[in-house]
């Protein structure tokens, strides 16, 4: 793991630690590879609950109660289902704070509306408003794709833990 994305994993997690909250994940493009990069930090147990890898819309509707209607009126990459598997995650575990990512990775999948790059984030802490964030990476391979979700949902998280 790179410094600069351990230094951000461990802040994360030490906010985590300081507002004695659990994280969970819900992660569909990154394919586990944010629980993975938190769990890849020594000590990190105590903080960390659980990684919901939801790659197919069956998964996010079982495993995080995503809507059906959601998924058919706004699709898999959105924000509205960002929200909905950020929501799902934390209802489903014993976490505080959710991080979710759904996005298109490619090289393939992209259209006009939603291209190759675009991810949709949410945050969603308990007792707090759900936060959904847009970005667009662009076409810059998967490998960069995956990894500056990872980046980004982290920062997300560190900052909403700091607010």
């Amino acid at each position: 793991m790179n410094p600069a994305l351990r230094d951000l994993a461990t802040g994360f997690l030490s906010a985590c630690r300081d507002n004695a909250l659990l994280v969970a994940t819900a992660e569909s493009c990154t394919g586990g590879l944010i629980i993975a990069t938190l769990t890849e930090i020594p000590g990190s147990s105590p903080m960390v609950d659980r990684g919901f890898i939801t790659y197919s819309n069956q998964a996010k509707m079982e495993m995080l109660g995503v809507a059906n209607a959601t998924l058919d009126e706004f699709g898999a990459v959105s924000e509205q289902t960002a929200r909905e598997m950020a929501e799902g995650a934390l209802a489903a575990a014993g976490a505080g704070i959710a991080l979710s990512v759904t996005g298109i990775a490619g090289p393939d999948g992209g259209s006009e509306t939603k291209p190759v790059g675009m991810v949709c984030f949410g945050v969603a802490i308990s007792g707090g408003a759900t936060i959904v964030q847009t970005r667009h990476f662009g076409d810059i391979g998967r490998a960069n794709v995956r990894n500056e979700t990872v980046k980004t949902a982290l920062s997300l998280g560190l900052t909403a833990l700091s607010e």
